[in-house]
């Protein structure tokens, strides 16, 4: 009698497992649990890309600055920073240096004309930048909104069956309708396991993009100080 109850319980349990969950459902279900699913590696794999992003651009843009802070020429830190890797900061440092060599390059220089032109780079600059740091941001913004209601669409479409069987059936004991149930709840629950880290990582991701872009304009403020302080030495 032992041995019976034991086989039972296993054959319970082996019938709630995820994967049995999935193969029973209907092809409804399937394309619903596909697609949170589907949804939750792509978000995944955007989370971990834009950690490493920002870790690394965090020391990137301090061993820049430190250069740029060092009291030397614009063409001196234009040298010793060719070699450090990429950087919103670096980019548009590098930016305004190119302008700054192509007006030096005109036979008729006008201050007034080269400093705003060079203030129109910068914040071109910081504008590329800016949606750079911030690509693949609406797909996350997109999961975070959309999988949970697909995941209740899937949990509507699961009871629906679950009624069909008891209707079917004629029988409301809770072995026909749980399988049904389970299913649904099942997508749910992939539905908030997708939507949740999505706007988590949104969230912290955009705060971060907004520190870059407070940092490239401080720094675009410092530089025109610099180069007009430059110019009146002159």
């Amino acid at each position: 009698m032992e041995n019976e109850d034991l086989v039972s319980v296993s054959q319970v349990n082996d019938e709630f497992t995820l994967i049995s969950l999935f193969f029973r459902a209907d092809i409804v279900v399937k394309l619903v649990i596909l697609i949170l699913f589907a949804s939750s590696i792509f978000s995944w794999t955007i989370i971990i890309h834009k950690i490493r992003l920002f870790r690394s651009l965090k020391e990137i843009s301090k061993q820049f600055e430190e250069e740029f802070w060092s009291g030397r020429s614009i063409k001196e830190i234009t040298s010793s920073t060719r070699e450090l890797p990429e950087s919103p900061i670096k980019y548009v440092f590098n930016e305004a240096v190119d302008e700054i060599e192509k007006s030096n390059q005109e036979t008729t220089k006008k201050i007034d004309s080269l400093v705003d032109r060079l203030n129109r780079v910068m914040e071109a600059a910081i504008d590329f930048q800016n949606e750079k740091l911030s690509e693949y941001f609406s797909y996350l913004a997109t999961i975070g909104a959309t999988t949970p209601f697909i995941g209740l669409f899937g949990t509507v479409w699961g009871i629906m069956n679950s009624f069909q069987s008891i209707a079917i059936s004629r029988n409301t004991s809770l072995a026909v309708v749980a399988p049904g149930i389970a299913e649904a709840l099942f997508a749910t629950a992939l539905g908030l396991l997708a939507a949740i880290p999505a706007v988590i990582a949104y969230n912290i991701f955009t705060s971060q993009v907004n520190d870059e872009n407070a940092r490239m304009y401080r720094f675009k403020e410092h530089f025109n100080v610099i180069f007009s302080r430059g110019l009146s030495t002159k």
